[in-house]
């Protein structure tokens, strides 16, 4: 089972800093993210998503060389690779995997302009390694699947880090998605 956490910081800059820490982690094998997304919300209130995995750019070259290799049959290389190619990019462009665009768009809505947040799809993590490594950059936690001594846990430890000047999320009376402290 996946656990969602996104944490919100006061700038993109900061957030992309946090997703590259979670590779770090990951190829230490201190943490297992299915899905790392930094959610940007514009000066101008727009929303724009960083993923981490581009599935249009990955369908399209995993098309273009199954589309190269059975083209080689046929003895029409090119011609498979391009209808390969094209294949694996409209697929990719309709697959969604991971974390849903949709709740990432609309957690965003609740955060200021110029700030930004981190989705995580954790799969597996080892806590006591993980949270001092994060920790360093401060954010606020603004939603998790985790149990209510686990997000506990996050929330301190981001709070002991005094780099970040006051929280990223936007606060509202009614409707927000943020909550409030």
């Amino acid at each position: 089972m996946s656990d969602l956490v996104a944490i919100a910081y006061n700038d993109v800059e900061t957030a992309k800093r946090v997703r590259e820490k979670v590779r770090e982690l990951q190829t230490q094998h201190i943490i297992e993210v299915q899905d790392a997304v930094v959610v940007e919300r514009r000066e101008d209130g727009k929303i724009k998503l960083h993923q981490a995995v581009h599935t249009v750019r990955g369908g399209a070259a995993g098309g273009a060389l199954w589309g190269g290799l059975i083209g080689l049959i046929f003895l029409q290389p090119l011609i498979g690779a391009a209808i390969g190619g094209a294949t694996g990019a409209a697929m990719g462009a309709v697959t969604d995997l991971g974390i849903d665009d949709a709740f990432m768009r609309r957690l965003g809505e609740g955060l200021r302009p110029g700030a930004a947040a981190v989705f995580l799809l954790i799969t597996k993590s080892t806590p006591d390694k993980v949270l001092p490594e994060l920790a360093q950059f401060g954010g606020q936690v603004i939603q998790t699947s985790l149990s209510e001594e686990q997000e506990e846990q996050l929330r301190e430890a981001l709070e002991q880090q005094p780099a970040q000047e006051g929280p990223a999320p936007e606060h509202h009376d009614s409707g927000s998605v943020m909550p409030a402290d």
